[in-house]
């Protein structure tokens, strides 16, 4: 018995890289996945089917359930296809994986208009396009069963590079910044339905890892030590989340890499200053004036250093 036996799972970008493991960790453990993947490159030129039929063997193989479903998430009509494909197939909807993105880097001064909407349309809307459709199903199953609690599991992938600001990456960082901030959006609402939508940041070898600012960090260790940037670890967390031992969880950023897990806390503010009169130049001068002397621009920021 897989701790989620009989459970429905929609994975996005699950023809490679983190999609392809967690969608083969979700049907180690039981689920029935649909798994999504339009094949395209780590700057989404290109398509191909194969790699999404591959995962589906490769499921099939270890003797789970799933079937391949082609189409963009950042489409509307597309990703309302894909939850129908896994009620009309598998008869519910219980976990989605989003994990569909490309990757455009640039420095601000050298990028494009495109290079900006195409990598905030297929993160930001890909994921609020399958969460809006998954919840539309949750809501009316949920009224259709006199508002009995539900089985729902809403998992989204961001990047701690939304906190760090990540330099000639400023179309990925504001695009995984919206990613959290719309999971946590959606965390208050699906709670009605019994459903809970938690936020994972993974730090991994991909294909965008391995084209962006941390390559080298990144790479494979060639001397047999212990891989800590193997996809292959993300796996468990998905599998965790996505499972009963999680009814609770909610509203959450979780990262893990390698042998080590992180759970974010609030942001703390650390200057909190009432005045006693409405400010001016002067006395707002009087008051940050000195907060900021000594701090270094930056590095003594709100971002998280890129180390």
């Amino acid at each position: 018995m897989g701790i989620l036996d009989g459970k429905v799972a929609i994975v996005t970008g699950a023809g490679q890289g983190l999609g392809r493991v967690e969608a083969l960790e979700l049907a180690r453990n039981g689920a029935s996945v649909v798994v999504n993947d339009l094949g395209v490159d780590a700057d989404g030129s290109g398509g191909s089917e194969e790699p999404s039929r591959e995962v589906v063997h490769e499921i099939e193989a270890e003797g789970g359930k799933a079937v391949a479903a082609f189409g963009d998430v950042s489409n509307w009509h597309d990703a309302g296809r894909l939850v129908r494909t896994a009620v009309e197939t598998f008869g519910d909807l219980n976990i989605l994986m989003n994990n569909a993105g490309i990757q455009r880097d640039g420095m601000i001064v050298k990028m494009t208009e495109d290079q900006f909407d195409s990598v905030i349309q297929v993160h930001v809307k890909g994921h609020f396009a399958m969460i809006k459709h998954t919840m539309d199903f949750w809501r009316n199953k949920s009224k259709a069963e006199g508002g009995k609690p539900l089985y729902g599991r809403i998992i989204s992938t961001a990047s701690d590079s939304f906190m760090m600001g990540n330099l000639g990456q400023p179309n990925y960082a504001a695009a995984k910044a919206a990613i959290a901030h719309l999971t946590l959006s959606a965390a208050r609402e699906c709670q009605r339905f019994g459903a809970t939508a938690n936020v994972i940041l993974p730090r991994a070898r991909t294909r965008m890892t391995m084209s962006g600012p941390w390559a080298g960090i990144f790479a494979e260790p060639t001397d047999g030590s212990f891989d800590a940037f193997s996809p292959d670890h993300i796996g468990p967390l998905v599998a965790w989340i996505a499972s009963p031992h999680s009814e609770n969880v909610s509203g959450q950023l979780i990262q893990l890499w390698g042998k080590h897990i992180r759970v974010y806390a609030p942001p703390v503010a650390s200057l909190d200053h009432e005045n006693d009169e409405p400010f001016t130049v002067d006395n707002i001068q009087s008051v940050l004036g000195p907060f900021f002397e000594d701090k270094k621009p930056i590095e003594d920021g709100f971002a998280l250093p890129m180390s």
